[in-house]
């Protein structure tokens, strides 16, 4: 029999769980939050041209020479050629319903390009936006700032999360009576980069067309588990 209690004691040993088995002394994680703010050093716009006509080829026709002449004041005001893409092209029906008739009807079409223009040298953009709107530039959907080079301050704001963490992982271990251990792992997320406008009511005006650039926001956050100690 005792060799029967002996392989019962095997069997029961070996489907323990690991757990069971294993030193763990504990973990916490935390996670930290970093944010670096600055001024912009560029501007990206998004801009273009629509005209309207009683046939298709008109329509693209006054568009063409419309949005020639908005490029060639784009260039002439020191953009450069890949600083210039296009980004929307579009020729639609104009469809309405004339008063006293029943059904709508195509009465023209429109043509729509739109460009996205990056301007890096941002005290220039109130030039360039004045530049673009007199040669014919009728549609415009909106300008964002950011940073031309974000790696430094996306590196500054990822150091910030990883301070931050620690601050918070000391707070909470001293608060609970616990010594915080060593680093176990690191994991990088959130918004990383992306630059976030902040507007300043203060910020200055740009030439013809006021601007206010404000200031860009890079975040970065980390979580990190730690081990505790007795």
């Amino acid at each position: 029999m005792k060799p029967f209690r002996s392989a019962l004691a095997v069997l029961f040993f070996a489907t323990l769980p690991m757990a069971a088995l294993a030193n763990d002394d504990g973990r916490i994680t935390v996670t930290g939050e970093g944010q670096v703010s600055g001024a912009p050093d560029m501007a990206t716009v998004s801009l273009g041209v629509t005209t309207q006509a009683k046939t298709a080829a008109e329509a693209m026709a006054a568009n063409n020479v419309q949005l020639g002449l908005v490029l060639e004041r784009l260039r002439g005001a020191g953009i450069e050629e890949r600083d210039l893409q296009t980004s929307g092209l579009s020729l639609n029906p104009d469809w309405q319903q004339p008063e006293g008739e029943t059904q709508p009807r195509i009465v023209g079409y429109v043509a729509s390009n739109m460009l996205t223009v990056r301007v890096r040298a941002i005290d220039t953009l109130g030039t360039v936006l004045d530049k673009a709107v007199i040669d014919g530039a009728n549609t415009f959907n909106g300008v964002s700032f950011g940073l031309s080079d974000p790696q430094p301050a996306l590196d500054r704001a990822r150091k910030a999360a990883v301070a931050d963490a620690m601050a918070r992982a000391k707070l909470l271990t001293e608060a609970a009576g616990l010594k915080l251990g060593p680093v176990i792992s690191i994991t990088e997320g959130g918004n990383q980069g992306g630059p976030m406008p902040m507007f300043r009511m203060d910020a200055a005006a740009a030439s013809a067309v006021p601007v206010a650039t404000g200031e860009v926001a890079t975040t970065a956050s980390v979580t990190i588990v730690f081990g505790l100690q007795e």
